[in-house]
Order: structure tokens, then C-alpha cells, then sequence
């Protein structure tokens, strides 16, 4: 989810990624209404894990909080090494590169088998991660400014794009039509 859309939109969806994003916004405003609902139903309460244990008790809100445990354990190493790979890519265009045994994985997946790559430690992942901590260990209301800057910039760099790819396809009419024809690409089975 977090690291292989652009991939997956650039090597096998094409043009038609925009229902995939719908389709995902659809689910998110589900996503969302349930989330009001369990609102309205019990104010008190502002995560899973709270619903759970009003609604279904001790029991099931332990399995929730663990679930939610490795969510985050799951998603927040994803992400960081998804950051890492962005930021190596940028200081390639600089001409500089970390050497291997520091900016990339210790183990690689290859047929179902853990290999040794020879590298030691991703360190930017890990540098990521130690400045967010840092961020969150400051206090709650830095924490939430330094939120609320990143989602100012995630948003200005999306209308950006937005604005950028609307100038393409406004005004270059025909790169635009050849950009998005076949707009569902054939499935080639892979």
C-alpha cells in the first residue's frame, strides 16, 4: 500500500490507477462514517481499541491493541524504508550515494529465502524512525505542529502536481490523449 503504488501504477495499471484511487476514497469515506458513528454512540472513546473494549470487552480490546501494535510495527518500517529509498533517489540527482552496507537492507527475499545482502543497517530507515521518535518524545503539542507542517506540505505538493498535470493535459492535447490511451493497459499475466 505504502510503497509499491507508483510502481504498480507505472508498470501495470496505467492510466486507469484513477479507479483504483476512487475506489480507495470510497472505502475511506466508509471507513470514516463508521468511525462517526461509533462517535455518536460512544463520545468517550477515539481509537479501536476503545470501541472494542465499550462494545466487547477486555478480552477483545487486548486482541485489538495487539493488532494495532503490529499495524504500526508493520507499516511504520514500510514506510521508513519507502523514505529511505526517496531519499537515497534524491541525493542520487546530487551525485552522492550512501554505500550499500549502510543504506540498504541486511536480508533480501529471493524464491522464499532470507539471503544476506552484505549490507549492515539501512541507516536512513533507522534515522527516519529515531527523528520522528524524537518528535514524538518532545511533547504532544510539538508533535501536532510538526503534523500539522507535514500535512501543509503534503497537501501543497499534491495541488502542485495537480496543477502541473492539468497544464499537461489542457494544454498538450495530443501527449495527453497518447499518455492515456490504452487507459486500462491489456493484462499480461504478471
Amino acid at each position: 500500500i505504502f510503497v509499491l503504488s507508483g510502481v504498480s501504477a507505472a508498470q501495470y495499471a496505467g492510466p486507469a490507477i484513477v479507479l483504483s484511487f476512487v475506489l480507495s476514497g470510497l472505502c475511506c469515506l466508509f471507513a470514516g462514517l463508521c468511525y462517526a458513528e461509533f462517535a455518536t454512540m460512544i463520545p468517550v472513546a477515539g481509537s479501536a481499541y476503545t470501541y472494542t473494549y465499550a462494545t466487547m470487552g477486555e478480552l477483545l480490546a487486548w486482541i485489538i491493541g495487539w493488532d494495532l501494535i503490529l499495524e504500526y510495527l508493520f507499516s511504520g518500517a514500510a514506510v521508513a524504508v519507502s523514505w529511505s529509498a526517496a531519499m537515497q533517489g534524491l541525493l542520487s540527482e546530487f551525485g552522492l550515494t550512501l554505500p550499500s552496507a549502510i543504506g540498504s537492507a541486511p536480508f533480501a527475499l529471493e524464491k522464499g529465502h532470507l539471503v544476506a545482502t552484505g549490507a549492515f543497517i539501512n541507516l536512513p530507515a533507522v534515522a527516519i524512525v529515531a527523528l520522528l521518535t524524537l518528535i514524538l518524545v518532545i511533547g504532544i503539542k510539538e508533535s501536532a505542529n510538526f503534523n500539522n507542517t507535514m500535512v501543509f506540505i503534503k497537501v501543497g505538493v499534491l495541488l502542485a502536481l495537480m496543477a502541473y498535470g492539468a497544464w499537461w493535459i489542457f494544454g498538450h492535447r495530443a501527449a495527453a490523449v497518447q499518455n492515456w490511451t490504452p487507459f486500462i493497459p491489456a493484462n499480461t499475466g504478471t
